[in-house]
């Protein structure tokens, strides 16, 4: 399959689910994906299953900037719940 063929039937599938494909891309569709799985608290190994990478280093790189908030979600709660103990 060649790009404009995925193009034309990613189009109709955005047009089927209400979607203005103009305004989407499966790029962006993708990285929207990803975030909102992120978001909602989904461990990174399985996004990383789920987008096809073969480790969660690849699903890292590629998608940073929508992980880092989780992540730091995530050390902060690691945080809370061993906090330092002074010695």
């Amino acid at each position: 399959m060649d790009a404009h063929n995925v193009r034309r039937s990613f189009r109709k599938i955005a047009a089927a689910a209400g979607l203005h494909a103009a305004e989407w891309t499966p790029r962006e569709m993708r990285h929207s994906f990803v975030s909102l799985l992120a978001d909602s608290g989904m461990p990174l190994e399985d996004i990383s299953r789920l987008v096809g990478h073969s480790g969660t280093a690849i699903t890292e790189a590629v998608y940073r900037q929508q992980l880092r908030p989780v992540l730091e979600h995530g050390a902060t709660a690691m945080d809370d719940i061993f906090p330092v103990v002074d010695r």
